[in-house]
């Protein structure tokens, strides 16, 4: 269990790293350079664009992962009940959705063929951390139906 405890708090660390890691790079034609977007750089311009996306977002990508990690980190030190182990597997899908939207968006993009977009390393942190979590929430979880001489 003690494993679980500290990867869990490493996702702590690792989430606003991976807020601020590029996700992608982007330009409109391949002679222009290409702009590094973040998590934190999008939510930027969703702000100035489209508030309630920029609210949904907000939700799924700062909020929900955060919110379910610290949760586990609860249920780990024993300050919350196991009873929050479900409503945290929720939060955890939520966080998911929003990897599969920034996915669509580079598929999008990618497809209509008006510039350049390239992955980077900050969407395959994000991505880890949100896998990690769900590890970790299953995990968790799986230990927690066990009887306590088991565990």
């Amino acid at each position: 269990m003690n494993a679980l405890k500290y990867a869990n708090l490493s996702l702590l660390l690792l989430y606003p790293v991976a807020w601020f890691a590029p996700l992608m790079r982007a330009g409109l034609l391949p002679l222009f350079g290409m702009s590094e977007i973040s998590v934190i750089s999008g939510l930027q311009a969703l702000w100035q664009s489209d508030v309630a996306l920029a609210l949904l977002v907000t939700l799924f990508a700062l909020f929900a992962p955060y919110l379910k990690t610290i949760g586990l980190a609860l249920v780990h030190f024993r300050i919350a009940r196991r009873r929050l182990l479900p409503a945290l597997e929720v939060l955890g899908r939520l966080a998911m959705a929003d990897v599969f939207l920034i996915a669509l968006y580079i598929v999008i993009a990618k497809g209509m063929g008006l510039g350049r977009v390239e992955t980077a390393w900050g969407l395959y942190l994000f991505t880890a951390c949100i896998v990690a979590s769900l590890v970790i929430g299953y995990l968790t979880e799986r230990r927690a139906r066990l009887p306590r001489a088991e565990q």
